[in-house]
């Protein structure tokens, strides 16, 4: 690894409080980037800022941000460029699921899901351009790095709604990077599959609360043997290393480009 990959970079990260968002902050600091963790959980998000100030490498703050907010996206930037003095890529890691039966959705299973991964990403992708527009150009693009899914790509039969939401966000990516690609803006995303996060810890119980696996860890094993041509899950440090690519110069050809990284689940 190299600690001067991403010197010089102001970094903001949504959901950085834990899981991928904070193992992906870690390791952008540890390569020498500024980073702003935001969370709706301000302790999380300011407990790992504490791990990175104390490890001495780049430099961390926390922010509480309600990613659905129009307001706190823009504050959330603005603390970035309080800070630090502009910013320069912006990682939108914020999620959640919650699996229905596609008969059984309802609007508020529908609302929560959209709301925090697509619409805000959507709104967290439209305050910090404005900031980078108003920042002018430079010699090397800003970067906006969307996180997708396994889901971006290939229905699911238990959860609808998130498929939707990640098909949402790979439009977000093409579409933004066809759109601001005049103002020195590059847009891509990666898109993992079974990553052990507090998120999937939940959706393993949550697939056996509405009938679709019959016990705890079940969701694990049928898609590691059915689905995925390397044979095991995935943790937030087998996703790092793409992010930091997308983050640093190392990306600079790239827009509109959605990564897989999900252990050849996309080609099964």
């Amino acid at each position: 690894m190299d600690p001067d990959r991403l010197k010089g970079k102001n970094i903001l990260i949504t959901g950085a409080g834990r899981g991928m968002g904070a193992a992906n902050a870690e390791h952008f600091a540890a390569q020498g980037a500024n980073v702003c963790l935001a969370d709706i959980d301000l302790d999380t998000a300011q407990d790992t800022a504490d791990r990175i100030n104390a490890a001495g490498n780049g430099k961390a703050i926390a922010v509480r941000c309600d990613v659905t907010q129009r307001a706190d996206n823009a504050a959330a930037v603005a603390a970035v460029v309080d800070a630090f003095g502009l910013i320069n890529v912006a990682l939108f890691n914020a999620g959640l699921n919650k699996p229905r039966f596609f008969m059984d959705i309802d609007e508020d299973n529908w609302d929560l899901i959209m709301n925090v991964n697509t619409k805000a990403m959507w709104l967290g992708m439209q305050e910090t351009a404005r900031q980078m527009i108003a920042q002018g150009n430079q010699d090397y693009p800003y970067k906006l790095i969307n996180v997708g899914s396994i889901a971006s790509r290939k229905p699911l039969v238990d959860v609808t709604v998130y498929c939707t939401s990640k098909y949402g966000c790979l439009a977000l990516t093409h579409c933004g990077a066809l759109g601001l690609a005049e103002h020195n803006i590059t847009v891509n995303g990666y898109a993992p599959g079974v990553v052990v996060t507090p998120l999937w810890e939940q959706l393993d119980k949550d697939l056996v609360d509405i009938g679709f696996k019959e016990r705890e860890g079940q969701a694990y094993e049928d898609i590691v043997r059915d689905a995925l041509q390397i044979k095991r899950v995935s943790y937030p440090d087998d996703i790092k290393g793409t992010a930091a690519f997308l983050a640093s110069s190392d990306s600079d050809y790239m827009t509109g480009q959605m990564i897989h990284i999900d252990g050849g689940w996309c080609i099964q």
